[in-house]
């Protein structure tokens, strides 16, 4: 599995985003006339990639139309507050938009979302991956189209697993990876803190146990049920608990989220992980700078996520940016050529090796150069097929909250009563009669 360690360049942070964001918008003012119709793109912060298509899709547009981008902010309910206000206050300048899975719902709900014509939907969407797909609908309709993906993979270190006598070529499931954690003394690289990264970990558990969070996430806010106190959400309420309270996840676990996970794998300490792909760039490009021992990576393999249940696949968390156009946009035809250009397969590859965001089309993955940047990508291609997205309901921000204010810290998390206990939370928050 372990191949020589790529360039670090793709992974230095986002701090260049704003730069090149900049640029490319110099870059396509300098083109087209004044009269051109000019696209507002929404984005995500990135390491420039975003940008870079944009221009790139201005150009190939031949004047027909400029793209400029407009980058939100850092975290995605930020980012979710924004694009709901002024789509609310019917702000005809959102023409595209980079869009985070779990918010779609509460923008398609509404009528926030223009449309996906019958021919852009088969144009885009011809060779999506299945859990791409499944975040980018919303009552069995398509309401954005998939432009990158990302799911979480189970990192591990290869001198843990070689002491343990795990076969990492066969499915390994949590009570495995807790048991080689005891009996080595080490840490297991998981996201305990109050904040969006639990509500992740605790629904791939529940979805990998065969449950959902929510068993009917498309009812009105009156008739939601949830399905937290079943086999599936004790079984994966047990997991965080044992690892909170017998110290697995570190000293510094009920703060630890993606980054600080990724820390303590780098670590001493370090033996499996689940998180997403850019802690493989960042691992590199630390070594690179010398903070890391410069033999790190030869140490650290991938796989599929861990199973809950021995014989059950799992269902890895599931990310991604998916791309909507605005119900009031002044050109929702030209927005929706826009994002077919943005979309193809080329730019997507582009934008994985580049910005290192794994592609929602399954021949992005195709191009030699994907797997030289990324090794691991033919397991991320894997987990995306299994990936399964978090609650789609208009309601996901109080479902995620109420969870995050219930089974964080994890060492707190009681099996036999916090998943009852936070589904009841959940259905007085949604009938106001409760407050989070």
């Amino acid at each position: 599995m372990r191949q020589s360690r790529p360039s670090g360049r793709h992974a230095r942070g986002v701090a260049r985003a704003a730069v090149v964001a900049t640029a490319a918008l110099v870059l396509a003012g300098c083109g087209p006339a004044e009269d051109t119709p000019v696209l507002t793109w929404y984005t995500n912060p990135d390491d420039g990639g975003q940008a870079t298509i944009a221009q790139q899709c201005t150009e190939e547009a031949g004047g027909a139309y400029r793209i400029e981008t407009s980058i939100l902010p850092n975290d995605a309910a930020s980012q979710r507050e924004q694009l709901t206000r002024r789509l609310a206050a019917g702000d005809t300048s959102m023409d595209i938009m980079s869009l985070d899975p779990p918010f779609i719902p509460e923008l398609a709900e509404p009528g926030f979302l223009a449309p996906v014509p019958e021919d852009v939907a088969s144009v885009t969407t011809e060779d999506t991956l299945d859990g791409a797909l499944a975040g980018a609908t919303w009552k069995d309709n398509l309401v954005t189209v998939p432009f990158w993906a990302n799911t979480q993979l189970l990192w591990y270190r290869e001198s843990v697993v070689d002491e343990a006598g795990l076969n990492m070529d066969e499915p390994v499931t949590w009570d495995q990876l807790i048991e080689v954690a005891r009996d080595q003394d080490k840490e297991l690289g998981v996201q305990g803190a109050r904040a969006e990264s639990m509500t992740v970990w605790l629904n791939a558990l529940v979805e990998s146990a065969g449950g959902h969070i929510l068993e009917n996430p498309e009812a009105s806010a009156t008739d939601v049920q949830t399905g937290l106190d079943t086999e599936a959400g004790h079984q994966a309420a047990q997991i965080l608990s044992t690892i909170g309270q017998e110290g697995l996840g570190g000293p510094g676990l009920a703060t630890q989220q993606e980054n600080e996970a990724m820390l303590v794998f780098q670590g001493d300490s370090g033996s499996f992980m689940v998180n997403w792909p850019f802690v493989w760039p960042a691992t590199n490009a630390a070594v690179e700078d010398g903070a890391l021992p410069e033999d790190l990576p030869e140490d650290i393999g991938w796989a599929l996520y861990p199973r809950v249940v021995d014989d059950e696949e799992p269902a890895p968390p599931l990310g991604g940016i998916n791309l909507g156009v605005g119900a009031d946009s002044e050109h929702p035809e030209l927005a929706w050529e826009a994002i077919e250009c943005i979309v193809t397969p080329e730019h997507q590859t582009e934008y994985f090796i580049t910005n290192g965001n794994p592609p929602s089309s399954a021949s992005a993955f195709d191009d030699p150069a994907v797997e030289e940047a990324f090794p691991m990508a033919p397991t991320i291609r894997e987990s995306l097929e299994l990936a399964a997205p978090r609650p789609q309901t208009p309601y996901y921000n109080e479902v995620s909250t109420a969870i995050q204010q219930r089974f964080a810290p994890p060492g707190a998390v009681e099996p036999e009563t916090t998943p009852a206990e936070t589904g009841q939370f959940i259905m007085e928050v949604l009938r106001g009669e409760s407050l989070l």
